[in-house]
């Protein structure tokens, strides 16, 4: 089996490396001309495409054809995007993409996306797969509409994998919350997930590539437990040796759990990384 990577960044790169180790072809795309030969020497055959909101460029598709499986990776540079932002950007980068991948002979897809589409603000307590989404973000409102794009279509098969925040050894928010002395919502859950299970979960669903379980499917991929920002920023901190940040006790604490449940039944996938084990 044939799979084309779109981004090969900080999970991409990785799970290409470790599909390769299994057994897979892998096509890989970077933005960058100087990371061609870091890919080559990766075993990951390399494609220089970039996708804009007006157009794509590069080798799209020499980068698609000849594969059967598809992971859209892409970093959408939401957060630069403010609620008085009225263009599709990313949504316009997916409508874009779209006639390259049905035109292609790529029959299934999977779009790593993230459980920010789920709001902040509701008050609901434990969201699953099924919760009616009220993304209260603009980057939420594209990501969701961005799903819905490629999940409507009937040229392949399009399974969406919202994984929590992301961390892995050389990545943790608490870098960014350090010597902070009013941090925000010290009692909300958090949910995060691992790059390595985030590895683990995309690696077994093309394990089981052949079961239509597996696909047109929505997954939520978060840390099955979920301490408290608070618990979870200090300890990490003393890990890291780092000054742990103050939180503001006295604010309403917004947050909920998202619940990974789902995947975990589905799939029968055990995390690797459960938060303050």
């Amino acid at each position: 089996m044939k799979i084309s990577i779109l981004g090969c960044g900080w999970l991409g790169f990785p799970l290409a490396q470790k599909l390769i180790e299994t057994g897979y072809e892998v096509k890989g795309s970077t933005t960058s001309e100087s990371k061609l030969d870091v890919l080559q020497s990766h075993k990951i055959e390399p494609f220089l495409v970039t996708l804009s909101e007006d157009e794509i460029t590069g080798t799209i598709s020499e980068f698609l054809n000849d594969s059967e499986i598809l992971i859209i990776d892409i970093p959408p540079g939401l957060r630069k995007i403010t609620e008085a932002t009225t263009e599709k950007i990313f949504v316009n980068k997916i409508k874009i993409l779209l006639p390259f991948i049905e035109s292609s002979t790529i029959e299934k897809v999977i779009f790593i996306s993230s459980t920010s589409v789920y709001s902040e603000s509701d008050l609901i307590p434990t969201v699953t797969e099924e919760s009616v989404i009220y993304p209260d973000t603009e980057s939420g409102k594209q990501l969701v509409e961005a799903e819905n794009l490629l999940r409507n279509t009937s040229n392949f098969q399009t399974t969406i994998i919202r994984f929590g925040g992301l961390i892995g050894e050389d990545r943790n928010a608490v870098k960014m919350l350090t010597g902070k002395t009013n941090a925000a919502n010290p009692e909300a859950p958090i949910n995060l997930i691992h790059q390595e299970d985030c590895i683990g979960i995309l690696c077994e669903i093309l394990k089981q590539v052949q079961h239509d379980k597996i696909w047109n499917e929505t997954f939520n991929a978060v840390a099955p437990n979920h301490p408290t920002r608070k618990n979870y920023y200090t300890e990490k901190a003393k890990q890291l040796h780092l000054i742990a940040p103050l939180f503001n006790e006295n604010e309403t604490n917004i947050g909920k759990i998202v619940s990974s449940e789902k995947l975990e039944k589905v799939l029968g996938y055990k995390f690797k990384n459960l938060l303050l084990d």
